[in-house]
């Protein structure tokens, strides 16, 4: 049995220099209550522990994994080789490319070892889609989420009218 306060949702950046942009998925997942963790891990400098991290995954109560990485580094699909948990990747802006070879080699997974891809710098909406998927199998969540869009829908619609 896992304890109701463990991680349900783990999130790898692939270095520290990716924790800015990914903080915004941790404090989405703050705000619908749902315990996560982040950690440092590289597909290419620390693949043990990597590879360790993602395997021990769903015995400790995880039930998707988010990977962001910038540049080439596919950290999400070195995580997707190794579970069949739902993985969502992000691509960071990086480098010359500014995420362009990010982006495309997160989506660019082999059959059978699929990747969930966001936008570059998609921190929020991985979260939210990490939410989703959790939701499926607990009503609890799905209650948050539905209620999180309809507190974001009632801020757009108060904004004021303008007439010219």
């Amino acid at each position: 049995m896992v304890a109701q306060h463990s991680p349900r949702v783990g999130i790898l950046i692939g270095s520290s220099s990716d924790r800015e942009v990914m903080d915004g998925a941790v404090a989405v997942l703050k705000k619908l209550d749902i315990p996560c963790e982040m950690l440092v891990r590289s597909a290419h400098r620390t693949p043990e522990q990597t590879r360790a991290y993602v395997e021990s995954a769903r015995q400790r109560g995880i039930g998707v994994l988010i990977a962001a990485a910038g540049m080439a580094a596919h950290l999400a699909g070195a995580v997707a080789a190794h579970t069949t948990l739902p993985v969502i990747g992000v691509p960071i802006a990086s480098g010359p490319l500014q995420g362009q070879d990010a982006l495309l080699a997160t989506v660019q997974m082999p059959a059978g070892i699929p990747v969930a891809t966001v936008a570059i710098d998609g921190a929020k909406n991985a979260a939210y889609l990490a939410a989703q998927i959790l939701a499926v199998s607990d009503a609890d969540i799905a209650a948050r989420l539905a209620a999180e869009r309809a507190e974001r829908a009632e801020a757009i619609l108060a904004e004021p009218t303008v007439q010219g």
